[in-house]
């Protein structure tokens, strides 16, 4: 597929890039997606989550009344979770969340979103250009000339530029990652995706293997 090449003031250059219909023209895999971003989000989950059970609340362990004749349920000692203060039944406890997957289906999955951004029209690609120092304003005419000012974007760069980086950090609804920085959680979460020309080659060298 063919798209127009823009310039960083938003207009068009003449000139157009043929991007892989292995990449940005297949079917989407929308289970590959949902396993991608499932283990994404499962993986930035800590997991330090503690409740204390019974054996690890403060208390006497003394039986507080006889086991018959009291007309009410029996009960071994203070600590037990049917009282106010006792061990919580089943509680959480410290555990990894994470999960593994098929190289080939994450590679599938990211695949998938890319050509869902291309289907959507939400997918731009900008001519490489670089600061001379950094500068949030720069950005941010940048994006307007983009008609992105108000959306959340992601800018993918060929290779790390620093200038870039610092200019869109303060920004919240924008993004600056690498080719080796992408994943399907960041394609699927922007409302617009800027592919800059250096980048292609890394995107699709990356998904192509």
């Amino acid at each position: 597929m063919e798209v127009k090449v823009l310039d960083i003031n938003g207009k068009e250059t003449g000139r157009t890039v043929t991007l892989s219909d292995s990449v940005f023209a297949i079917e989407p895999n929308k289970h590959a997606v949902y396993l991608d971003v499932k283990q994404y989000l499962a993986n930035q989950r800590q997991g330090t989550h503690k409740a204390k059970e019974r054996a690890e609340v403060t208390g006497s362990t003394r039986k507080i009344k006889k086991q018959k004749g009291t007309g009410t349920a029996r009960a071994g000692s203070i600590k037990n979770p049917l009282f106010k203060g006792g061990g919580t039944i089943f509680g959480p406890r410290p555990r990894s969340y994470s999960f593994k997957l098929n190289k080939n289906l994450k590679r599938l999955a990211r695949k998938s979103a890319f050509a869902l951004k291309a289907k959507e029209s939400n997918l731009v690609v900008v001519e490489n250009f670089d600061f001379e120092a950094p500068s949030t304003k720069n950005f941010i005419n940048f994006l307007k000339a983009l008609g992105l000012e108000n959306k959340k974007s992601l800018i993918v760069l060929g290779d790390t530029n620093k200038n870039v980086y610092l200019s869109s950090r303060n920004l919240k609804a924008t993004s600056v990652v690498t080719t080796s920085e992408l994943n399907t959680y960041a394609i699927l979460n922007a409302n617009s995706l800027v592919l800059l020309e250096s980048s292609l080659a890394g995107i699709e060298d990356n998904l192509s293997k």
